[in-house]
């Protein structure tokens, strides 16, 4: 039965994330033209258009994608229940889980994206269209640490600074939560 969960899970997961690069994309104003930042947006449209025409977004801030972020979150909570022959949940304890759920989802797509952003950064030198993108999401974050830091001979230690920061979040919200 795990590996069903596991499937379930990394599935529900991962469309998650791609709700959350969404969200992200439209909060930072980021190239929706970029072929990566086409292919987020053709695999969340077929729900959150519909959602758009109800839920308004406020400011920078699509509520539509964030809705259907605490959606995938709340139905992958529900089917890993029925999954190991649960009964229900409690519709409070769901949200509130779901929304952490959210969270903890957020940080570890912010911490996947710096990864890959590293990585990019020392084989294709600015040629991928992808990297583009990365760079205007992490940049705004990445920026005013690398102000603070010292010169370390060319060296850049934001994305560790970083990094670090989002683990330390992410085991405070475990702390907190206990549920991760």
């Amino acid at each position: 039965m795990s590996s069903v969960q596991f499937l379930i899970s990394t599935i529900f997961d991962l469309y998650l994330m791609v709700v959350l690069l969404r969200l992200w994309l439209q909060f930072a104003r980021a190239d929706f033209y970029n072929p990566f930042s086409q292919f987020v947006v053709k695999a969340t449209h077929p729900i959150v258009g519909p959602l758009r025409r109800v839920l308004p977004a406020l400011g920078r801030l699509d509520t539509a994608t964030l809705v259907l972020a605490i959606l995938v979150a709340a139905a992958k909570i529900l089917v890993l229940t029925l999954v190991a022959g649960g009964t229900g949940v409690d519709p409070v304890f769901l949200i509130i889980v779901a929304l952490v759920m959210v969270l903890k989802e957020a940080l570890t797509l912010l911490m996947y994206v710096l990864i890959l952003r590293a990585i990019l950064s020392w084989v294709s030198q600015g040629r991928n269209p992808m990297e583009v993108v990365l760079a205007q999401l992490t940049e705004p974050m990445l920026a005013p640490i690398r102000r603070k830091l010292p010169e370390m001979g060319g060296l850049d230690l934001s994305v560790m600074v970083v990094i670090i920061l989002l683990l330390f979040l992410q085991k405070l919200l475990g702390d907190i939560f206990g549920i991760f």
